[in-house]
């Protein structure tokens, strides 16, 4: 199945910037969307309420402004950007900043802990396209039948709220019954590792961690070098810090006083994303990550970084072919 063109207008590679709560900003959106993938943020970064007008007129014109300059010859346009909308029934922010998806037309709004039709048809109503995030097959089931476009796969090593469930395994079961737009999540910090989520059948790679690293992120500069200096056996896996499993980087959950050892278990229900006026801790002072971030080796521009990855899926798809020839052979006319 072929992608909407909203998907893939201006894209250097296939890429989706994952949604990062405090990391994802108007300055990272924007570098991300002209660098050439698509740019993303949480509606919740935009504090107050009122202020997520102001980042969605910001970003929408700096975008603006980098496509007239670009409308030349050699020239290429942004890629699109996405907003992401917790629609867990604890969101008292969720009808208004729905009303604001809809007043500014945000091309790509991706959807979060529950999938809701009736948000699903007030973004079709625009034009836009919903893509849900799923940690397994029943759910991805259920978002599709309340009209999601397109899913995402959030696998095991995915930072922030993640699954348990292989990738290998997670994209075979949706795509026996699903052809749309399929994005995949779990510790994909390398060009490499989006060739290999092409290969296995997804349409796109979803990279965090890895821009958690870059100058434009909206990170504490102890929070990107932990995230170079780190690996896999960095990360610790709990449902403590909101409710909802998710992995986080170790020496952060000491730095704020507990034992990574040794976290209690929280109970799922109390899961809440209402305004706490910045009592909550995850995120803030528990850094999440995934474990992709043993691949970032140094702290870049958003740019720079896009451009190492673009250079790396390059060379894997040429690996294949160049030193594997038989696969060349066997690829259909």
């Amino acid at each position: 199945m072929s992608l909407p063109e909203i998907l893939t207008r201006g894209l250097t590679l296939p890429v989706i910037a994952a949604p990062m709560f405090i990391v994802s900003a108007p300055e990272l959106v924007i570098a991300q969307s002209k660098a050439g993938v698509v740019g993303s943020f949480p509606s919740l970064n935009a504090r107050p309420a009122e202020e997520l007008n102001n980042w969605l007129q910001r970003i929408q014109a700096a975008l603006a402004e980098h496509d007239r300059a670009a409308s030349g010859p050699g020239g290429r346009v942004s890629a699109p950007f996405a907003l992401n909308l917790i629609v867990h029934k604890s969101n008292d922010r969720l009808a208004h900043d729905l009303e604001l998806c809809v007043h500014h037309r945000v091309p790509v709004v991706i959807t979060s802990l529950g999938a809701r039709e009736d948000v699903n048809q007030r973004v079709h109503a625009y034009g836009g396209i919903v893509l849900h995030d799923v940690i397994n097959n029943v759910f991805a089931h259920k978002a599709v039948d309340k009209g999601a476009d397109g899913l995402i796969a959030v696998a095991a090593g995915a930072g922030g709220h993640a699954g348990t469930t292989s990738p290998f395994a997670l994209v075979e079961e949706i795509r026996e019954w699903f052809q749309g737009p399929l994005v995949l999540s779990g510790a994909i910090a390398t060009g490499r590792a989006v060739a290999a989520a092409r290969a296995m059948g997804a349409d796109f790679g979803y990279v965090g961690s890895a821009f958690i690293a870059t100058r434009e992120a909206n990170a504490q500069e102890a929070y990107k070098q932990m995230i170079v200096d780190s690996t896999a056996a960095d990360i610790v896996y709990s449902n403590y810090f909101s409710g909802v499993h998710g992995n986080y980087l170790k020496p952060s959950i000491a730095a704020a006083g507990f034992d990574p050892e040794n976290l209690p278990q929280a109970d799922p229900s109390k899961m809440s994303f209402a305004n706490t006026d910045g009592k909550v801790k995850a995120w803030r002072d528990i850094w999440s990550a995934g474990h992709g971030v043993g691949a970032v080796k140094e702290i870049l521009s958003v740019a720079g970084l896009v451009g190492r990855l673009k250079d790396e899926y390059d060379a894997a798809l040429l690996d294949l072919v160049s030193n594997h020839p038989e696969l060349a052979k066997r690829a259909p006319a």
